[in-house]
């Protein structure tokens, strides 16, 4: 198997759902008692989150740029970021090494672009949801995207950032997520790419009213593959 590098913390709870996905699909593939050969930098997300200022994304870039090239001179031969959010920065931190970084929304868009979905609404962090940098690979998978309601993504920002982010799990934010949902269904919305890396916490993800892609889920797969020489 090959060595995977993480950069995680962004949060810790989705970081520890990056390592059980992972672990899993290789354990079912492989040996029984077989597990994920990774190196996992865990960042400190107080300094990272809900980031606003150009200024302050540059630093993130650094950070995560910083924390790729450790992973790449340790033995990583590939990487991945565990937020869906920090993919802003993905070019920045692909110029900073010479492995191959996996993008999460590329391998939600080829996923859907195989399943023949061609219509979706995306639900993430604030600016995942509202700016370009997510949006447009998966349009360049041929997905056709929702506009943002901008009620929607202040509601699911707060719940990712004042509850998920921290662990915090409430049947009012799955109230909340299944009601959002449910007005998507109804305005024609076919599928529902959950773009957050902790919002599977509060989603039924296996059974909705919606199809589901869950970027987590499909990114851990991807970085399994990878890790077993399939991709």
């Amino acid at each position: 198997m090959r060595k995977l590098g993480l950069i995680g913390g962004m949060s810790w709870v989705s970081t520890r759902t990056y390592y059980e996905h992972i672990n899993r699909i290789v354990q079912a593939r492989g040996a029984p008692m077989a597990s994920a050969p990774m190196l996992i930098e865990s960042l400190d997300f107080s300094a990272l989150h809900r980031l606003t200022e150009a200024d302050d994304w540059q630093r993130a870039a650094g950070v995560l740029a910083d924390s790729a090239r450790r992973l790449e001179q340790a033995g990583a031969g590939a990487l991945i970021i565990g937020a869906n959010s920090m993919h802003k920065v993905y070019d920045e931190v692909a110029a900073a090494v010479s492995v191959p970084i996996l993008h999460i929304a590329d391998c939600v868009g080829a996923r859907m672009q195989a399943a023949g979905v061609t219509n979706a609404a995306l639900i993430g962090t604030a600016n995942v949801m509202t700016e370009s940098f997510y949006r447009e690979r998966l349009v360049a998978h041929g997905v056709d995207l929702a506009p943002p309601d901008m009620a929607v993504v202040e509601q699911v920002d707060d719940i990712i950032y004042d509850e998920l982010m921290v662990g915090k799990v409430t049947r009012d934010a799955e109230r909340a997520m299944k009601t959002i949902l449910t007005r998507k269904e109804q305005q024609g919305v076919k599928s529902v790419v959950l773009a957050c890396t902790e919002l599977e916490l509060v989603v039924d993800v296996d059974a909705n009213v919606l199809p589901i892609f869950d970027s987590t889920r499909i990114h851990a797969e991807a970085a399994a593959e990878w890790i077993l020489g399939a991709g």
